[in-house]
């Protein structure tokens, strides 16, 4: 087997991206502590590399909302990357009144934001997750969805194109549409929703198996049991794609008349859902401690970048906001020898440099201050 492509940001530069004005930090370690007082821009720091993935950055914002308070332009991200191909150059920028956002690598225009995923997968861990296991199914397909997307770069295409094709159905029960019209729409909607699904179950299935492998590691991060669930799984069953697409354009004429009284396709993976079990204990993960459920989520982040690694051969670029400040000193070593391990590059963040005491040695730490400095600190790890 190949030995997999080590993927890591050397250099990271950004102009009126939130509270930074102009920012130039190195960042050739594998582990990236960023270090200061609250207010400082470390997460948006973090944001600014999830930018360098398809999708809408780890806090799902509007463009429009990054551009520094006061600046008259826009705000531009840039970052030199090492990977398989060498050195490579990645630029996102978006000025006010762009639908979207500009995309070069490599000083050429990039046709979409898919090409990124050529160059790095980035992945993330946000205090904002906390909740997962027992907030919205929504934001539970979303994080799902996302962990797709680092081992399926097609992924990402195939669910917008189901949720646009999921909102044409229900523009046609709305208005009225004619039984030929939506006989249409639903033979495009079919194959969309089988694709995702089938997509999303592979990727559970490969994740579940790294999580065993990892659950033989002795780490302190309990192991998860994960599975999708809802009717569109429970019909999927074992039908091969062509059964699964002709039972669900079945369903989908026989729920006409209901989902027009609803206003929306009350059938579909749009409506699947993440189980996830502590299996040590044998319950939903949403009836675990505050702190089990943490410690679950972390152990899922960390299987899915081995997961990463092995599937798209290169290893992903890690984001991990205020990881450390709940972690007893135990598991903060323990996490960050696995991270080592992995070999992943980790950007983290903390208000306190002792949270990062016990990095590997190759860590850094990186001190932000007010005034828009990044000043790395000495380490002897």
């Amino acid at each position: 087997m190949n030995e997999p492509v080590r993927v890591a940001l050397s250099r990271l530069t950004l102009s009126n991206f939130r509270n930074h004005e102009t920012l130039a930090l190195g960042c050739e370690a594998r582990l990236v502590a960023l270090v200061g007082a609250n207010g400082v821009g470390k997460t948006n720091l973090l944001e600014a590399v999830s930018l360098l993935s398809p999708g809408r950055g780890l806090r799902r914002a509007q463009l429009d909302d990054m551009v520094r308070k006061g600046a008259t332009g826009g705000f531009a991200v840039s970052a030199v990357l090492e990977g398989g191909c060498g050195e490579a150059r990645i630029g996102v920028g978006h000025a006010p009144g762009e639908a979207g956002r500009r995309i070069r690598i490599d000083g050429e225009d990039a046709r979409s934001a898919d090409m990124l995923l050529d160059h790095l997968r980035v992945l993330w861990l946000l205090p904002a997750m906390d909740g997962l296991f027992t907030g919205a199914a929504g934001d539970r397909r979303r994080f799902l969805d996302r962990l797709v997307l680092a081992v399926d770069p097609g992924h990402g295409r195939r669910v917008a194109d189901l949720e646009k094709t999921l909102r044409a159905r229900n523009r046609l029960l709305d208005d009225g549409g004619s039984s030929a019209f939506l006989d249409a729409v639903e033979a495009q909607l079919a194959p969309l929703a089988v694709a995702v699904s089938y997509a999303r179950r592979e990727a559970v299935a490969l994740l579940g198996e790294r999580i065993a492998t990892q659950a033989q590691l002795g780490l302190p991060f309990p192991q998860a049991g994960i599975r999708l669930t809802g009717p569109f799984e429970g019909m999927a069953g074992d039908l091969d794609a062509t059964d699964l697409e002709d039972a669900y354009r079945e369903r989908l004429v026989e729920g006409r008349f209901r989902d027009r009284a609803a206003g929306r396709t009350l059938e579909g993976p749009h409506r699947s859902d993440l189980a996830v079990t502590h299996l040590a204990k044998d319950m939903p993960a949403a009836l675990a401690s505050t702190g089990e459920q943490k410690a679950l989520l972390i152990g899922l982040i960390l299987a899915h970048a081995d997961l990463t690694t092995a599937v798209s051969g290169m290893t992903p670029v890690l984001l991990m906001d205020e990881v450390a400040a709940h972690l007893d000193p135990g598991r903060r070593e323990a996490l960050f020898a696995r991270l080592s391990a992995l070999a992943c590059q980790v950007f983290m963040t903390g208000t306190d440099a002792a949270l990062f005491e016990s990095l590997p040695e190759g860590g850094t730490i990186i001190a932000l201050s007010e005034a828009g400095g990044a000043e790395p600190r000495p380490f002897a790890g």
